[in-house]
């Protein structure tokens, strides 16, 4: 009994765990990226405003764009108008 209370608890304990850190990786995607050699494509997307970006690759090797995921995000459509 108490080996399968204990793997009750390592389950539940198991799925908790996961289902809170499911959404933190979504919580890191700003609008600016630093994108240069070391970070790839798109690159370190944890700014919210372009100073901030700018201030973090000055003296490197890198550049600030915009994150391709706001770019190019689900864009909202335009209400249909019956004539």
């Amino acid at each position: 009994m108490k080996k399968i209370l204990t793997i009750a608890l390592f389950a539940l304990a198991t799925s908790g765990g996961l289902a809170v850190s499911s959404g933190s990786a979504s919580a890191r995607d700003y609008p600016w990226c630093s994108q240069g050699r070391q970070e790839g494509y798109p690159g370190d997307c944890n700014y919210q405003t372009r100073a901030q970006c700018m201030a973090s690759v000055s003296g490197r090797d890198a550049a600030c764009g915009i994150n391709p995921r706001f770019a190019y995000g689900q864009q909202r459509q335009r209400p249909y108008n019956r004539y």
